[in-house]
């Protein structure tokens, strides 16, 4: 809340009682919207024109920001908001207190830490980091300045609660004590080789790179299509499978650490100019307790299953034979029901509603940088296998590979220096 407002109310407050009724609800009415978070969107393309719109729901839309700026007018339109083009300029203004991130993943970090360091609160679609090292500089951000960052992992907090009570189920031991989930997300999309031309004048070429290589523009390194490029994104296996992986981690327990092993197979197309990410992939994930998540490209779904049992989510529905038996007990409902809300902190909202909840409150959101660090490392650990086809082995407590340097040397990537993060 910027001190304006702050005076605003506190003189609304004390002011004295007047005649007429109605200028006093004309002033609580002017105080109410006066208290609204006063929020900016960067990135208002696809996914992050949606996260722009539910935090302007509950907040102020004040500006808006994309390297495209035909995209930025568009988003701007019905609320009205200033225009900008370089994130910077958002940053640097004072009134300004929550900034939803929709850009592509290779940005997300360094407007997230350079909001932080401005003061503002963030709200950053996922996956949050392009390598494992970024996540590291995320959380650092996070501990120095004291901001609030959530992450846009909505499974968390929505679709009927379905992937929390999988992970209520998954903890209890009703499903066994040796879990083992399956994360099927889908295959990635093929494509080219793609013709160069010169960009479009509405979008700045070299600020929407950023700390990606310079190369020539090609249309469909943009807007949705970024996911298929490696120098942008970790393809499916980071956009969705950090959705799926996120609450399997979350259901074996192992959200505050991560595997031993990881290895798996994934089919690249290596020519030039043409979409890069693995399309297709079967990932396996070993952990120290036993547990094993399988990241592959089959139908949409998160299996977890153990010697008890077996449950199926996805956001259409949950299913399993121990779902089947719970749903036959009111005491065995009541005890999910009440289990959930033990295991999301209190009713559960949705996830942008949490995320301005916890703007005041200063708690911790549902899908905190440090438990989606975690999770979407084991995505950028199962691209590295995949990229070395190799099996690695990994030290969960120093985040590194065990006894080899060329893949430690893929937890980060080089940067161009006028787009570097810097904590």
């Amino acid at each position: 809340m910027t001190t304006q407002r702050r005076e605003f109310l506190k003189a609304a407050a004390v002011a004295p009682a007047v005649t007429v009724p109605y200028l006093w609800t004309s002033a609580a009415r002017a105080a109410a919207e006066q208290d609204k978070l006063q929020v900016a969107s960067i990135g208002v393309g696809g996914r992050g024109s949606g996260i722009g719109r539910q935090a302007a729901r509950l907040g102020q839309m004040v500006a808006c920001c994309d390297a495209d700026k035909n995209r930025a007018m568009g988003f701007a339109k019905p609320f009205g908001c200033d225009v900008y083009q370089d994130y910077r300029q958002v940053l640097d203004r004072k009134d300004i207190d929550v900034i939803t991130i929709g850009t592509p993943d290779h940005w997300h970090v360094k407007i997230a830490i350079e909001a932080m360091q401005a003061g503002k609160d963030v709200y950053c679609e996922k996956p949050l980091t392009l390598t494992v090292d970024e996540g590291k500089l995320a959380q650092k951000a996070v501990k120095q300045t004291g901001r609030i960052l959530q992450v846009g992992t909505q499974q968390r907090s929505e679709y009927a609660s379905r992937f929390l009570k999988a992970v209520v189920i998954a903890r209890s031991g009703r499903l066994g004590e040796k879990l083992k989930a399956i994360s099927s997300v889908g295959r990635a999309q093929k494509g080219g080789p793609f013709t160069e031309s010169d960009p479009p004048a509405h979008l700045d070429w070299n600020l929407w790179l950023g700390q990606a290589p310079m190369t020539p523009y090609i249309k469909e390194r943009t807007h949705y299509q970024f996911r298929w490029w490696q120098e942008y994104s970790g393809g499916q296996v980071t956009d969705w499978g950090v959705h799926h992986t996120d609450i399997a981690m979350w259901a074996l327990g192992m959200e505050k650490t991560g595997p031993v092993s990881v290895e798996g197979k994934g089919e690249f197309n290596k020519e030039p100019d043409c979409y890069n990410v693995a399309h297709s992939f079967d990932t396996t994930m070993k952990f120290a307790n036993g547990h094993e998540i399988v990241l592959n490209s089959g139908r949409n779904e998160l299996i977890i299953e153990g010697e008890k049992g077996r449950i199926r989510v996805n956001r259409g529905g949950l299913s399993g034979k121990p779902v089947e038996e719970i749903m036959a007990s009111k005491e065995d409902t009541d005890w999910l029901n009440q289990e959930v809300e033990k295991l999301y902190g209190g009713k559960v909202v949705p996830h942008m509603q949490n995320f301005f909840d916890c703007v005041k409150s200063r708690n911790q959101p549902i899908s905190d940088c440090f438990s989606h660090h975690r999770s979407v490392s084991v995505c950028h650990l199962a691209n590295i296998a995949m990229a070395l086809d190799r099996k690695l082995d990994w030290d969960p407590v120093k985040e590194d590979f065990v006894g080899d340097e060329q893949a430690s040397s893929m937890l980060s990537r080089k940067q161009r220096e006028a787009f570097a993060i810097v904590v």
